[in-house]
């Protein structure tokens, strides 16, 4: 194994959310923005960090997490928010302030292995497995039944949840959520855990903003998405910063190989599909051969697949916008994700 586990600091950490961001070995660009501690240490969260301290695979983890009561009414009800790989958990700030001024309670945890939660030396990843950290960490705060609301890669993961705890989802909604194909069946060619190592070890500013201006925003930026880019990238350089990529490499192993997309079809639950139709995510598109480039990634009609995959499917399309609606028109985002809450009806 390339790390040299036994100089790792012992602090515990995970990154956050989706496709990774890297800079190719030959990049001399200086280093730019703030630098954050292995469990984003310094980094100013939007609402109170809570810690769920729990123990799994013999170790002793903490997810960290905020629990926003509603404001205003509450209408009784849960959402609860899973990040993309290249996200945490205070990317949905914006999110949980309008769920939270529509009356619900809002729990959105930062998983094992992303931002504010540990990051373990040895963990063998699964959506399984971190469906069942965030069933314990609702369990813990008395929650029964609640909507899942996944980004990207937490897209996945509710799915995952929802296949495996169905009876303690209300609702599941989508943002965008990878694994909508299976890029390995489609060509795409395998990368191990080391070379996502070495990948992830290369991750600078500059590297991510590149990577989700052009991918996630179809050549757009706004100079609020600054902010994610130094929060990724703060974590990419800080003192834990090869504990941070060893656990990003094992992540980015699980998603290329634990596809949920043959079981939508299983889904039981009310299932909202919301598709910015400008997205060409794609794990491992870089190492695709030109035929197998050319047919993934395509966002304006994954969603219209798989919205006939899952029995009880609603897909609201934004056309022109890419892999982050609810980052880039929030209003707009906001509005259609209410509507259908409030109109579609929780499993009894």
């Amino acid at each position: 194994m390339s790390v040299t586990l036994s100089r790792w600091l012992p602090g515990l950490f995970l990154t956050a959310a989706l496709p990774v961001l890297a800079q190719a070995a030959t990049d001399t660009a200086p280093a730019e923005g703030p630098a954050y501690g292995p469990e984003l240490q310094g980094f100013q969260y939007p609402y109170t960090l809570k810690h769920f301290a729990f123990e799994s695979q013999g170790q002793s983890l903490q997810m960290g997490y905020m629990d926003v009561a509603a404001h205003g009414k509450a209408n009784g009800r849960t959402v609860v928010l899973m990040h993309g790989k290249n996200f945490c958990a205070a990317t949905w700030d914006s999110s949980i302030k309008a769920l939270s001024e529509a009356g619900y309670r809002v729990i959105a945890p930062d998983q094992i292995g992303f931002c504010t939660s540990s990051k373990p030396e040895h963990y063998q990843y699964s959506f399984q497995q971190l469906a069942t950290n965030t069933q314990q960490l609702l369990k813990a705060l008395g929650i029964q039944k609640a909507t899942l609301l996944g980004h990207s890669t937490g897209g996945m993961l509710a799915t995952r949840y929802a296949l495996l705890f169905p009876e303690q989802v209300d609702q599941l909604a989508m943002v965008n959520p990878i694994g909508l194909e299976d890029w390995k069946a489609l060509g795409v060619p395998y990368r191990t855990v080391d070379q996502w190592y070495q990948r992830e070890l290369k991750v600078t500013a500059q590297g991510i903003r590149e990577y989700e201006r052009t991918t996630y925003y179809d050549g757009r930026w706004k100079p609020e998405f600054d902010r994610w880019v130094d929060m990724l990238a703060g974590l990419s350089k800080g003192p834990g910063k090869t504990q941070v990529a060893w656990n990003s490499a094992l992540i980015y192993d699980m998603i290329f190989t634990q596809p949920v997309y043959y079981e939508f079809k299983d889904l039981k639950m009310p299932t909202l599909l919301l598709i910015g139709t400008s997205d060409t995510t794609a794990i491992g598109k870089d190492l695709a051969p030109p035929e197998v480039k050319a047919k993934i990634g395509h966002y304006e009609v994954l969603g219209k697949q798989v919205a006939k995959l899952i029995p009880q499917s609603t897909l609201v399309e934004f056309p022109g916008m890419g892999h982050a609606p609810q980052m880039e028109e929030p209003a707009k985002f906001h509005q259609a994700l209410l509507s259908w809450l409030d109109k579609t009806p929780s499993v009894p």
